[in-house]
């Protein structure tokens, strides 16, 4: 059976993942967090074989006073996440980015499109991306 670790508790997208997983019962242990009250990081990640990271923000309006925000949780929560799955011998680390690191609203996206974020959320991703990598 394997294990698997959603951070964005009560998010849609994470919910969502654990109910599409969660068909599978037989297969599948999930458990979720919340990141926002940092006990997480006392949390053993060990006995996981994925932690899926979809904690994040994308629907607060950008201002020049909230844009700091955006850095600290996409790029630097995700970072972190990464770091202690991997200090904690995590098998697989899943980070859910966006298509706003291509700057593009529609259209078909390949390997070969180039990143060109519009925003601090899209540049917050492309920069999280990197740090992981």
């Amino acid at each position: 059976m394997k294990k698997v670790l959603i951070t964005g508790k009560k998010s849609y997208i994470g919910t969502s993942v654990e109910n599409w997983i969660m068909k599978e019962p037989d297969n599948y242990h999930v458990d979720t967090i919340d990141m926002r009250d940092g006990l997480w990081k006392e949390m053993d990640f060990s006995k996981y074989d994925v932690v899926f990271h979809v904690a994040g923000i994308a629907h607060i309006k950008e201002t020049s006073k909230n844009q700091g925000l955006y850095y600290k949780v996409n790029r630097d929560l995700a970072y972190e996440t990464a770091k202690k799955a991997k200090e904690n011998g995590v098998n697989q680390f899943i980070f859910l980015s966006s298509m706003s690191v291509y700057g593009i609203d529609s259209g078909y996206i390949t390997k070969f499109t180039p990143l060109r974020p519009k925003n601090a959320y899209g540049k917050s991703k492309v920069e999280a991306e990197k740090l992981i990598n």
